[in-house]
């Protein structure tokens, strides 16, 4: 895993833990990192430095405890966003997972030829922006690890 520092567009600060630079460059062109604060697209990389397992730090435990410990994210979220961020991922927890079915399910549910309920599941940037267009109220959600 690459721990990336990315800011969005509304200045909030935040970590993402992705598999490598392309998975990274390949879920941003494709929308799918937001801000977990405000809901954002808008996101850019900050400049970090690598973290490298020495063979001396590997002797001194103490050394890599200090090196590894993350340092306070300036624009960390208030309690009340915190708040939410956590009722958000309750309720996705809550709901049923449709995976890349979503776009379809939101839409048999909203005209009614779908029990209703609530889904959770992934779309592309331009596919919630269809749903939106046609009335289709969805709201992007940051992944909770208890989720997968």
């Amino acid at each position: 895993m690459i721990v990336f520092n990315l800011e969005c567009g509304g200045h909030h600060r935040f970590e993402g833990w992705f598999a490598s630079t392309e998975a990274f460059e390949n879920q941003q062109a494709r929308g799918l990192v937001t801000c977990p604060v405000c809901g954002s697209g808008t996101i850019e990389r900050l400049p970090s430095a690598p973290y490298v397992l020495t063979r001396s730090a590997a002797h001194q435990p103490e050394a890599v405890a200090e090196s590894t410990s993350r340092p306070p994210i300036p624009n960390e979220p208030t309690p009340e966003a915190a708040a939410v961020m956590a009722l958000l991922r309750r309720m996705a927890r809550e709901s049923e997972d449709v995976g890349e079915r979503f776009p379809e399910e939101a839409r048999r549910i909203h005209h009614g030829d779908a029990e209703a309920r609530n889904i959770r599941g992934q779309a592309k940037r331009d596919e919630l922006e269809e749903l939106h267009d046609e009335g289709i109220l969805v709201l992007p959600v940051p992944p909770d690890d208890e989720l997968h």
